[in-house]
């Protein structure tokens, strides 16, 4: 009798701890927010020329979900990068970039479109779009290379395709935790804190540093950098976090 006892309370016991388990497996689970496709197939909807007013695009064009910037063909005055409507503040954004050799852009976060600011770079932090082969090895350069945090860190590598070939950005701002993360062609290849002395150290030490409103903006428009060449972007999608 004693036996059969101490067998059903084994099980008993067993199987409480195994409800606990299968609990504890559905209260962590955390629903994942959904990626937003930014680029649409022959539109730019959702997208707007920095500071532009009247809605032109010049330079840029969209074919096949592929936006294009074309420097020959901007005409007029101002800026031409391309900034999101919707402003942005921790994300994750995905998307492939082609550059014409020779050829730089940029991709930046944070931007501001308040009119005492001239151009994006002011205010939003840029990665680095690039030919790999502009600067090459150039130890004088490679704060300005591909996937680099503009004139502030230097990549730790540098898997990127020639030009003429598709690469692939995964950045990551996340200010929750006070972090940007870079990954190149799937390869991490740059992190940072997006506050703090050790950012503060890093604009004293840049083109920057006379720039009042750089970096200050948490929440602001994604941007592509309008630069000479012809830049293509394609599969732009960003997650919220």
């Amino acid at each position: 009798m004693t036996c059969r006892i101490i067998i059903l309370l084994s099980i008993a016991f067993v199987s409480c701890k195994q409800i606990s388990k299968e609990s504890n497996k559905e209260t962590s689970k955390k629903p994942e927010s959904s990626w937003l496709l930014l680029s649409q197939q022959d539109s730019f909807r959702g997208w707007h020329i920095y500071q532009n007013e009247d809605g032109g695009k010049s330079g840029w064009t969209v074919e096949n979900g592929i936006f294009t910037f074309n420097a020959s063909n901007a005409t007029g005055e101002g800026n031409k990068s391309l900034l999101t409507d919707e402003v942005f503040e921790s994300f994750e954004i995905e998307f492939e970039w082609m550059v014409s050799p020779g050829s730089n852009s940029g991709f930046m976060w944070g931007v501001s479109e308040d009119k005492m600011y001239e151009h994006p770079h002011v205010t939003g932090p840029e990665i680095q779009v690039i030919d790999a082969d502009i600067y090459g090895d150039d130890p004088d350069h490679q704060k300005h290379t591909v996937g680099a945090l503009y004139d502030m860190i230097p990549p730790s590598s540098k898997p990127s395709k020639k030009a003429g070939e598709w690469n692939k950005y995964h950045i990551i701002v996340n200010h929750n935790k006070n972090k940007g993360t870079v990954f190149l062609n799937g390869i991490i290849v740059n992190s940072f804190p997006l506050t703090g002395p050790e950012w503060d150290s890093m604009v004293e030490n840049s083109k920057f540093r006379d720039m009042s409103g750089f970096g200050k903006y948490k929440k602001g428009h994604i941007t592509l950098q309008d630069h000479p060449g012809i830049i293509s972007y394609k599969n732009i999608k960003i997650k919220k976090l």
